[in-house]
């Protein structure tokens, strides 16, 4: 039975995959047997997951039926919460994003908060999703420690949140609920159903700096779920005061708000002054990126991996890139290239996409 449902998976991830396919091909491509293929596409369109949609071309035989997943047939809600908006993605089986939303909404723990939240999320719903029975659940995100084995939200200063129950804020929605941290959220985004399964370090640089670790399509979690926390990593002895207590941490240096404070706390308007060159906020990117570079190979000299540039920040970094790739090379010992640091591919709603995606894989996992 194990045998038979990893076959199933493995075609059923394949399929995921393609625009479309055929059990010839996938009977090659995953080197099994065309009757075990063929049993399995039977059983997968049964429930409906995949379809039929037309024939390829003839090689000389009979045509082979083209095969393709019914991406809608089963969908999952990102939620997103942070200190002053939420945010709302819909995606499918797929991960494609049908549809998204991003609402300024002040944090509470008060019972009201969740239940506008509910109210929107399913006002959301209302505009798209008529057959409720196709959603697997939401994944909800936060910017804090969200420790999985006591199921609670540990730690957020964000928020102002300690040892919040997870079933505390699931009892509020009508679908099953799982739970991750921001970062974690956003390297699950990056990293999981690639084609290259790699290790790779995600540095979110919103109004706070997190991290993650995302090995071989898993996160790693640490043993207290605080693995990739390099915020508080000291970047500069005796600096700046933290709001966690200590001085000197990444998140004082390298957090969107050191850009946005120089313009009424608009990022946007940060990076359109950084283009048109203002002395001002050349000399602050400067600084930045300096304790940046710092940080960055810090992080690749004990991981040996690509780094991946996400959050707030991230989403302004491409045309930039090539700065701080050339910064991290003249601090590294080992001569690169700085080809490591990479851009982010979400830039906007990766931790929403990320939660809703964990969702996604934990019903894949069980077909």
């Amino acid at each position: 039975m194990e045998v038979k449902k990893n076959n199933r998976n493995r075609i059923f991830r394949y399929i995921c995959k393609c625009d479309k396919t055929s059990n010839p091909e996938i009977s090659y491509e995953l080197k099994m047997s065309l009757p075990t293929v063929t049993q399995n596409t039977k059983e997968l369109m049964e429930r409906g997951l995949i379809e039929e949609v037309g024939e390829f071309q003839s090689t000389g035989g009979r045509r082979a039926k083209a095969l393709s997943v019914v991406a809608d047939s089963r969908l999952a809600v990102g939620l997103d919460i942070t200190k002053n908006h939420v945010e709302l993605l819909l995606t499918n089986l797929t991960g494609k994003i049908l549809k998204y939303d991003r609402f300024d909404y002040p944090y509470s723990v008060e019972d009201e908060y969740y239940r506008e939240i509910n109210k929107r999320l399913e006002g959301f719903l209302d505009e798209s999703v008529k057959e409720r029975e196709k959603i697997l659940g939401i994944g909800i995100s936060f910017p804090g420690i969200v420790n999985l084995q006591e199921k609670v939200v540990s730690y957020s200063h964000m928020l102002g949140l300690k040892a919040l129950p997870l079933a505390e804020v699931s009892r509020f929605f009508a679908y099953p609920c799982c739970f991750l941290n921001d970062a974690n959220a956003g390297a699950y985004a990056e990293g999981i159903n690639k084609e290259i399964q790699e290790r790779f370090f995600y540095l979110s640089l919103s109004n706070t700096v997190g991290g993650a670790i995302f090995n071989c399509n898993e996160l790693i979690q640490g043993k207290n779920f605080r693995c990739g926390e390099v915020g508080h990593m000291t970047i500069v002895p005796d600096g700046v005061n933290c709001y966690c207590g200590k001085s000197g941490c990444l998140d004082v240096y390298c957090s969107a708000r050191y850009l946005s404070d120089a313009t009424g706390g608009n990022l946007a308007l940060f990076f359109a002054e950084l283009e048109r060159g203002e002395k001002e906020i050349t000399d602050i990117w400067e600084r930045y990126t300096t304790y940046l570079s710092v940080a960055i190979n810090n992080i690749h000299m004990v991981l040996d991996c690509d780094i991946i540039l996400g959050g707030y920040v991230g989403s302004y970094i491409e045309s930039h890139i090539q700065d701080i790739r050339q910064k991290v090379s003249q601090r590294n010992t080992f001569a690169e290239d700085g080809m490591f640091v990479r851009g982010c591919n979400y830039k906007i709603g990766a931790a929403a996409l990320g939660a809703a995606l964990k969702v996604i894989e934990s019903f894949v996992e069980q077909v």
